[in-house]
């Protein structure tokens, strides 16, 4: 008859592991995207006279007339911003305190060695994710050491399940608001491409009314259109290299779990004859 010691539950990182409700944060980017458009951008001394709807005198002035589209932007540019930021801390926390090179190396070398209280002692000091899927497999290679009635390629298996369900505890965290971060690229060219639109009409109108139209209006027009579409273009610029940046990152954390837990597994079946 089988003889097992019940498994201890996987723990999360501790620290700051990321803002689950986004939406928040969203919607202060957008008073601030529109705070900074009507304010900043349309502030009267941008324009001749001090008055929003006459001729800009300067860059700012001439982003104002991009239209309401351009507070939209700036809120997908400032929402990436604020994700990206906070992507960063949370995946500091997931990596852990030290590098994470030199704890995969020290680790499998721990492991090899069959030197478990010196695995758990660079677990907890590394602390993250990382550390806390480690400590879980760890946790099992040693229960099922002293597991009797089972063969071996069932322990090895529930070494490898222990390491993967800790795995999946971490990922929701490390992936947390990247779907957003992605969605912002395409919107942003969407959204610029929707200003550039609004622009191109407003200048076919201008044209429209009468001989060569309003140059003011034409000027205007186009201007909208070009702001729209330079903005829009580096907002998705931001979002697809935070995201990209962030993507890679979790990579090469997962890559380092398989690593690991691959050790683990391994070793166990090294070190172990198979029962009867």
């Amino acid at each position: 008859m089988a003889t097992t010691k019940n498994a201890t539950s996987p723990k999360k990182s501790k620290g700051f592991t990321g803002i689950k409700s986004a939406i928040w944060v969203m919607l202060i980017c957008l008073c601030l995207g529109y705070a900074f458009w009507y304010f900043v951008l349309g502030n009267p001394d941008n324009f001749a006279g001090g008055d929003r709807h006459g001729r800009p005198i300067n860059l700012m002035g001439t982003v104002y007339h991009g239209g309401v589209v351009v507070g939209l932007i700036f809120t997908l540019l400032l929402t990436a911003v604020a994700l990206s930021i906070e992507r960063y801390f949370a995946l500091r926390t997931a990596f852990g305190k030290g590098s994470l090179k030199k704890f995969v190396v020290e680790i499998k070398a721990a492991i090899k060695a069959n030197d478990f209280a010196k695995a758990r002692a660079i677990c907890d000091k590394q602390q993250g994710s990382v550390a806390n899927v480690v400590l879980a497999s760890v946790n099992t290679y040693q229960q099922m050491e002293e597991t009797t009635g089972i063969k071996k390629a069932q322990k090895i298996a529930k070494i490898q399940q222990a390491h993967e369900e800790a795995t999946q505890l971490e990922m929701p965290t490390l992936q947390m608001n990247l779907p957003i971060i992605a969605t912002i690229v395409t919107l942003g060219t969407l959204t610029a491409l929707f200003g550039t639109v609004l622009g191109m009409i407003g200048s076919f109108q201008a044209l429209a009314q009468g001989g060569g139209g309003d140059s003011l209006a034409l000027s205007m027009g186009i201007s909208e259109a070009l702001v729209n579409t330079a903005s829009g273009i580096a907002t998705s610029w931001v979002a697809v290299v935070a995201y990209n940046t962030y993507t890679n990152k979790i990579d090469k954390l997962t890559y380092a779990l398989d690593e690991v837990g691959y050790t683990i597994a391994q070793t166990y079946d090294s070190n172990h004859a198979d029962e009867a």
